[in-house]
């Protein structure tokens, strides 16, 4: 198959932890080509979809893991899979190459189908499993945020579209920074703020549950390093080996069949103690660490579904 990843720099991944080097390292040995390109090379022109990249050939060399080609445009609705990987956040810019690449469904399969990566990003997903969630607030009101954490007393505050961890604050309830933080966050954006209750069963870990096509294959957990709240690998989180509960499994049970239905073939959700925290659709992570903890070939299940999909 011809395989396109609209992605951020290859030349900036990690070899040994980047889920997106590994999707196009088993892509490549079953004798799939693959070509690259970034967001910003995505253009809707005169009726077709095109992008300019290169071909690209990937190594597992630190430092050098990918082999580009001649950088040329291409017509995307000519792919047979086009992987949606770009990290967030998830902005106009985003939202924006996820109306593009619709109109190359009806020949191409996008993964994640990027229609309901649009409707449902992480941290909005999970509002249809209220009873799966911690108490949740979605406002830009600060009065509003403010009552919330009178109510809860320890909360988790962080923007709507954020991801790895990048501006996640935890407020005591004698904390009085909630005032400042929110004056902070509206002076650069629109956008309203997220804030839940405290779990404090994080202090054990956050477990990534990895799904393909509604199916949980593994998690890992991520530990917060000492003296940090997060436990996001890109700031220091500690990924240990750990198996599915009874209770993780009900939660993958309650959503899987959504997530299949809507064209999410690979998902990571996070779990904290017994509570659904999001659903993490425009570029999970997690798959090099499950695969060396677990010892079976995550990437491979994902392109065992797909190449079912497109036969």
């Amino acid at each position: 198959m011809k395989i396109a990843f609209q992605m951020d720099p290859i030349g900036d991944v990690n070899i040994d932890a980047d889920s997106s080097f590994r999707l196009a390292e088993e892509a490549q040995a079953r004798g799939h080509t693959l070509f690259f390109y970034t967001p910003d090379h995505l253009s809707y022109q005169e009726g077709r979809i095109t992008a300019r990249g290169q071909d690209m050939k990937v190594q597992r060399v630190a430092g050098d893991p990918a082999r580009l080609g001649e950088m040329r445009e291409v017509d995307l609705s000519e792919f047979d899979v086009v992987w949606l990987r770009q990290d967030p956040p998830f902005d106009m810019h985003y939202i924006t190459s996820t109306h593009l690449l619709d109109r190359i469904s009806e020949t191409t399969l996008v993964v994640n189908d990027p229609f309901w990566v649009r409707n449902f990003p992480e941290k909005l997903l999970v509002l249809d499993f209220p009873d799966l969630t911690p108490p949740t607030t979605i406002a830009h009101d600060l009065e509003t945020i403010k009552a919330f954490k009178e109510k809860h007393g320890d909360v988790i505050l962080k923007p709507l579209y954020g991801n790895g961890g990048a501006g996640v604050f935890k407020l005591t309830r004698d904390d009085r920074n909630l005032s400042s933080l929110h004056e902070l966050f509206t002076s650069f954006s629109r956008e309203p703020l997220i804030v839940q209750k405290f779990l404090p069963d994080v202090a054990k870990g956050d477990k990534r549950v990895i799904l393909v096509d509604g199916e949980p294959v593994g998690a890992i957990n991520r530990v917060p390093a000492e003296g940090e709240t997060r436990s996001n690998m890109h700031v220091g989180g500690r990924p240990e080996k750990v198996g599915l509960t009874e209770r993780d499994l009900e939660i993958c049970a309650r959503i899987g069949g959504v997530l299949k239905e809507r064209g999410q073939i690979f998902v990571g959700i996070d779990v904290i103690g017994d509570y659904l925290t999001e659903i993490n659709v425009t570029s999970p992570t997690g798959i090099q660490e499950l695969e060396r903890f677990d010892g079976v070939n995550i990437a491979g299940k994902i392109w065992d579904v797909i190449e079912a999909k497109r036969a």
